[in-house]
């Protein structure tokens, strides 16, 4: 019997796409390779890291009891119990993905591994399923880069990272990106003495320079150390000890640890028999139009498998565009102009539309607007001042927007919604912001852009001759 669609993968853009399918009684197969539903992000990636974070946060918090007024001492901490809080709240969210629920929506949920047999069959298991339409949401798994000696000394990737129970005291980061930077500093913060080796000029390579570079300068100050523009040549791993053969121009030392954690990239799982279906592949995932179709039309793709962006929230969008071409047959098109991203570090590091390095490179004549968050006074209220708001102008409308500071990855939206809406950058500063938050830093950073001519000699001529020749009563 042919189903309508077969949706392989279930993570979030497999499962948006079921849950609308099922619920419009669009007969609908879907496997996922996995035990649970719910892929990387609930399991291995965002919910889990965050909650990590969460409980760094407070230890870090606690730490500081003193800058607050208050006396508080924090004892050894047990990773295992952390680790266990972790996997609460994992399960709490399961429940949202349970298999169950989206049978109940018409949905045929199946656990095995897919592969196409041709254009319009799958075998999963033995059993051979064909459809009209396929979805394919199998999302991404750790990269291992061919470094000597790596695979046989052994690591952690972020799919095994929060199996730790107990803390290590020494902890080697290949790789600083996003996984690699939020984990260093969770595991820092917990009490790991913690190494970040990084390829890169920078850590956050995608992120604004000057931002990344204050980042970093707050993780040292923490004790974390930095290696940038560095490659890892060997690794060694005996007794219990790895070793990490560093390099960085004419320069040779060696890292020491007692766990290694790989955070070097991600790569496309892309293990389906793609070349029988016909369906067009490189090494960053399979390739697609702007309606998210693949080569063959009637083949869909979602998410890390395909990118160009490895967020969840992205693959929750590019359902959305194929839930329309699909299901409705509206020709709708995917818009990458507006896409924000958070690195979830403190401060937290939030970016959407162009750095100003992304800006320069394309010879775009913009402004640079900045406001310091130890000028914004929730910030002082709250004990958090590192970082700023730096916001990107051309002809007098914002098109970049970076925030380093505390909850950057809330505050960036109302960036998100001026370049979405091509708002001029004066409707920001004219936008009434409730006294005292953090989201002031926004009108503070635009009014930057007036206090020169507001306050120039030309102005105070003007308000000069003003008063005197049209006093008012």
């Amino acid at each position: 019997m042919k189903q309508d669609l077969i949706i392989i993968g279930g993570g979030v853009g497999g499962l948006v796409t079921a849950s609308v399918a099922g619920q419009l009684g669009v007969k609908t197969v879907l496997i996922d390779a996995g035990a649970n539903l719910g892929g990387d992000c609930l399991h291995y990636g965002c919910v889990p890291s965050k909650t990590l974070i969460r409980s760094a946060e407070v230890a870090a918090l606690t730490r500081r009891a003193g800058e607050f007024g208050l006396q508080a001492e924090l004892g050894p901490v047990d990773l295992g119990a952390v680790m266990d809080r972790v996997r609460q709240v994992i399960d709490q969210i399961q429940v949202h993905d349970d298999p169950d629920r989206f049978r109940g929506y018409g949905v045929d949920v199946r656990f095995g591994h897919a592969r196409f047999l041709d254009r319009d069959t799958v075998s999963v298991d033995g059993e051979r399923l064909q459809a009209r339409r396929f979805v394919i949401a199998t999302g991404s798994a750790p990269a291992v880069p061919p470094v000597p000696g790596l695979a046989e000394a052994g690591f952690h990737t972020n799919e095994t990272i929060f199996q730790l129970r107990t803390q290590p005291r020494r902890l080697a980061v290949m790789g600083g990106g996003p996984i690699g930077i939020e984990l260093a500093q969770a595991f820092s913060r917990l009490g790991s003495q913690v190494t970040v080796v990084e390829m890169a000029a920078q850590i956050l390579p995608r992120d604004d320079a000057e931002q990344a570079a204050e980042l970093r300068s707050v993780l040292e100050a923490e004790g974390i150390t930095v290696h940038t523009a560095t490659t890892v040549e060997q690794v060694e791993q005996s007794e219990g000890v790895t070793r990490l053969a560093c390099r960085n121009g004419e320069s040779h030392w060696t890292v020491t640890a007692d766990a290694l954690l790989l955070a070097a990239g991600r790569k496309p799982n892309l293990d389906l028999g793609l070349d029988a279906a016909g369906v067009a592949y490189g090494p960053r995932g399979i390739r697609v139009d702007r309606r998210q179709r693949s080569s063959v039309r009637h083949i869909f793709a979602v998410g890390d498998c395909c990118g160009p962006y490895p967020f969840t929230h992205m693959a929750e969008y590019q359902a959305g565009i194929v839930i329309a071409n699909a299901l409705f047959r509206i020709p709708k098109k995917v818009d990458y102009r507006v896409v924000p991203w958070v690195t979830y570090t403190a401060p937290e590091l939030a970016t959407v539309g162009l750095t100003e390095d992304e800006a320069r490179a394309r010879n775009l004549k913009v402004e640079v607007l900045r406001f310091p968050f130890r000028e914004v006074d929730r910030a002082l209220a709250e004990g958090e001042t590192a970082g700023q708001a730096k916001l990107i102008v051309r002809r007098g409308r914002l098109v970049g927007a970076s925030v380093l500071g505390p909850h950057a990855g809330e505050l960036i939206h109302e960036a998100v919604l001026a370049i979405q809406a091509r708002l001029r950058v004066g409707t920001l500063a004219a936008a009434i912001h409730a006294y005292p938050t953090l989201a002031q830093v926004f009108r503070r950073a635009v009014n930057t852009r007036y206090t020169e001519q507001l306050y120039s000699d030309r102005t105070r001529k003007l308000v000069a001759f003003l008063q005197r020749w049209l006093p008012g009563r």
